[in-house]
């Protein structure tokens, strides 16, 4: 029995480490943690009257709270009395922040879903973690080996998150029909981008070497892969842009209820840049800058010749990285481009709900009669769709990290277990470099699409309301 147990130890560490991860999750409720403390802004008729929460912005001169213009309750009371013919009820102009705790998580669309692909990420990836500090007994069976526990979590987690993402994007009044027409533009643009460039022609920009070409089904099924990714990161792309906009407060509405502080404004401008470099680093022109091929040559004495663009040009290719060194500094820097992701959820979060107080605040401002109608919708829906929210924000860093994970497996792993599969599958090579491509695609998603929509906030074709 002992020796069986010791057989088979590493597939019985995945699965117990699995197990306790879902366990502890779902005990102490750690998905729900992650999002408490949010603050979050209602109005006072869908305001519950038993637990006595007070108002944080109302209009000036009420019961002593924070006006928000310079006018005294005197002076508006003048100008009441001088207007009688205009309606403008002062209690609807009135908002109530709370903050978020487990009763009014448990009440927002997509919570379930939210805590299961929470759980199951963090146990797919513990399990990857695990492996890389396991080692692998001598001659080992497939099953003895251990290494299918992660595998298969991975590629559930992958397959949860990726029709979770599907299910969001295309979820009615959960975003404007401009953007979801977009998404499905890029979709198709990525899909078949994927049937004619990869992945022979990625290799011509693109510092990836795909060990074979492929046809039919993985062809079709990798460039729907690409396409899919295209089309569902547009929509939280654009999300975490405007959220960026907002939080470093490049509307100079200098409004502290709205901005973010000074270290989340930090990470916000951190998250940004590093994701951009992340992207940039597979760039074939760019990369070469940081690698250094003549490493061998210096010592036979080889020199280099010399162009028109003088010394400039001979930096390229002779100082920087090795070429190992310089993959594993990618890998790295994509690990690390992914928590920051992660750490920058929660200021994204919390300036996605303050985008509704902001759209309350310039139409209270607006008018001498404010219509509030839209602000009061544009509230209701960014409470009601905040795990939805947090499922788009969620899943580019664990996609990636994940797609990170699978690259790093072992091959002699699998070894030649299974011949008559591996007559039909590519070889497993091929396979870590598409999950290491993959993991690049959705960095460089990332970066593309939250780089325009910025530029766009730039030069005023888009504005945040």
């Amino acid at each position: 029995m002992l020796r069986l147990v010791l057989l088979y130890k590493n597939p019985l560490l995945h699965t117990s480490l699995s197990l306790i991860i879902a366990f502890t999750f779902a005990f102490f409720k750690i998905p729900i943690l992650f999002l408490h403390g949010l603050q979050t802004y209602i109005h006072p008729d869908s305001q519950p009257q038993s637990n006595g929460l007070r108002a944080a912005i109302r209009r000036p001169g009420i019961d002593g709270y924070q006006p928000l213009s310079s006018k005294t309750a005197t002076e508006l009371k003048k100008k009441n009395k001088s207007k009688d013919k205009l309606d403008f009820d002062e209690n609807n102009a009135q908002i109530f922040r709370l903050r978020l705790d487990h009763a009014h998580l448990q009440s927002r669309l997509f919570i379930d879903q939210y805590c299961v692909a929470f759980t199951l990420s963090f146990a797919a990836l513990s399990s990857l973690l695990l492996h890389t500090f396991l080692d692998s007994p001598q001659n080992p069976g497939f099953f003895a080996n251990g290494v299918f526990v992660p595998v298969l979590l991975s590629i559930l987690s992958l397959y949860t998150w990726t029709t979770l993402l599907a299910k969001v994007t295309f979820e009615r009044s959960a975003s404007r029909r401009t953007e979801k027409q977009l998404s499905v533009v890029f979709g198709v643009l990525g899909l078949f981008l994927g049937l004619l460039f990869v992945p022979e022609g990625v290799s011509m920009v693109l510092d990836f070497r795909f060990v074979v070409s492929v046809d039919g089904f993985w062809r079709i099924f990798l460039a729907a892969l690409i396409g899919c990714f295209a089309g569902f990161l547009f929509i939280p792309a654009a999300r975490s842009a405007r959220s960026f906009w907002l939080g470093t407060d490049q509307l100079r509405c200098n409004l502290p209820m709205i901005t973010c502080g000074w270290f989340a404004r930090a990470i916000l401008y951190a998250n940004q840049v590093f994701v951009i470099f992340v992207a940039l680093l597979w760039i074939t022109p760019l990369a070469e800058i940081f690698v250094n091929k003549n490493y061998g040559n210096k010592s036979k004495g080889g020199s280099v010749t010399r162009s028109g663009f003088g010394n400039a040009e001979r930096l390229v290719g002779n100082v920087g990285l090795l070429p190992s060194d310089f993959g594993n500094f990618r890998r790295w820097c994509l690990l690390g481009s992914s928590l920051l992701q992660i750490v920058a959820l929660r200021p994204n979060l919390q300036m996605y709900l303050n985008e509704a107080l902001l759209s309350w605040y310039q139409r209270l401002h607006a008018s001498k009669v404010p219509d509030l109608d839209y602000s009061r919708a544009k509230m209701f829906l960014h409470n009601h769709y905040l795990c939805l929210v947090v499922l788009q924000f969620l899943a580019p860093p664990v996609l990636v990290l994940l797609f990170l994970g699978l690259s790093q497996i072992d091959g002699l792993s699998f070894g030649n277990y299974f011949p008559v599969i591996s007559d039909v599958l590519p070889s497993f090579a091929f396979f870590k470099e598409v999950a290491l491509f993959l993991a690049w695609w959705v960095t460089f998603l990332w970066a593309i699409f939250s780089s325009v929509i910025l530029l766009l906030h730039r030069h005023c074709i888009l504005y945040v309301s």
